[in-house]
């Protein structure tokens, strides 16, 4: 399960090429669980 939305993460985050850095990439990767938390805690 988690290894599917996290190949899906970091699918798009190559494909932007927004990333400077692995640590760039790193801190972007770990939004999306925090970001998933929130919003199943507001629903």
């Amino acid at each position: 399960m988690f290894e599917y939305a996290f190949h899906n993460t970091h699918k798009a985050l190559r494909g932007e090429g927004g990333s400077a850095s692995e640590l760039d990439y790193v801190e972007q990767t770990s939004w999306v669980p925090f970001l998933k938390c929130l919003e199943d805690l507001e629903a």
